[in-house]
């Protein structure tokens, strides 16, 4: 009989094949209403340790996005030095990026790992993605077309 693990597994694998079609015609930064990662403060994953809704009012374009601050010093933070913010595979899923595909993101599903920020589509996903993240990383550094965070 299938295990709910099969199943999530299964589900990440459909997850991945319509994206998988659309990357070419995808942005380079993961955007929701304009807002790079959904309108997220990405320093607030780091500084906090968990994801921080952004103020239009702090806000800056990178890398043709406009990314979202909780306050002007994670604005300054991030201006300062953007790569170390900024999350891995331009905020799409990196499960997604491990597969060669695109997909949108959650924004309580993520980790920090070796000091950077990667997200996932879900927290199941971000689960399987946890069971082997060197080799997750190794596979999408492969794939995406040019790490944006160097």
């Amino acid at each position: 009989m299938p295990t709910r693990r099969f199943f999530l597994i299964a589900a990440a694998a459909a997850l991945l094949v319509l994206p998988r079609l659309a990357r070419a015609s995808e942005p380079e930064i993961y955007s929701v209403d304009g807002a790079a990662i959904g309108g997220y403060d990405p320093v607030t994953y780091f500084t906090e340790g968990a994801p921080v809704m952004g103020n239009p009012a702090h806000a800056v374009t990178w890398q043709g996005a406009e990314w979202r601050f909780s306050t002007a010093a994670n604005r300054e933070r991030f201006e300062a030095n953007p790569g170390a913010y900024a999350p891995q595979y331009g905020g799409y899923c990196a499960y997604a990026a491990s597969k060669g595909a695109v997909a949108p993101t959650a924004p309580d599903a993520w980790t920090v790992h070796d000091g950077k920020l990667y997200l996932n589509y879900s927290q199941e996903v971000r689960d399987i993605w946890s069971e082997d993240i060197p080799g997750n990383v190794a596979r999408a550094d492969a794939t995406w077309p040019e790490p944006l965070t160097k």
